[in-house]
């Protein structure tokens, strides 16, 4: 279920990418909502805000290694739906960003992502970065509730050590 999120926030991403650069020319922005938002063609080579425009093949190593992580914790770790939600949107997220540094110009490894979305005195981002932010507000909540990958709440390092007998440090 967690990949067939991931794919379905990953075609959703791309999708609207490929409209807006067909539709747009790079620069041109359409009001939405004036004053408060518009539809905001522009390729960012950074992270968030355009920070670290310099640096995009080490945005691109780490969702890669992003990824990885998260198809292990999948295929491994996860057994309840929220985490599977909120990880397959995560993975979709970055994957759709990923695919932009590794297949757009200027060069594999170093393209520029594709932003659209323009909150006035904020931010430009796209469809990918609403999937990234989403999902980590979600394991942001998960994991303040104490909830874990396999659905148990609370400390499993408390649980586990007292299973094996042993008894947590005095102060």
């Amino acid at each position: 279920m967690g990949l067939t999120i991931a794919l379905v926030a990953l075609v959703i991403d791309q999708v609207v990418k490929i409209l807006v650069e067909r539709n747009m020319r790079l620069g041109e922005s359409i009001e939405v909502i004036p004053g408060i938002f518009n539809i905001h063609y522009i390729l960012n080579p950074g992270a968030a805000f355009s920070i670290g425009e310099n640096f995009t093949i080490v945005f691109a190593i780490l969702q890669a290694a992003v990824a990885i992580f998260v198809i292990y914790l999948l295929a491994r770790k996860v057994s309840v739906r929220s985490w599977t939600i909120a990880l397959g949107c995560l993975l979709g997220g970055v994957l759709g960003n990923l695919g932009d540094r590794i297949f757009r110009e200027p060069a594999f490894g170093f393209g520029h992502v594709v932003d659209m979305f323009s909150v006035t005195h904020f931010a430009i981002f796209n469809v990918a970065d609403s999937f990234i932010v989403c999902s980590m507000i979600a394991v942001a909540f998960m994991l303040i509730r104490g909830r874990n990958l396999d659905g148990t709440i609370g400390d499993t390092t408390s649980k586990k050590n007292a299973a094996e007998g042993e008894t947590e440090p005095k102060e």
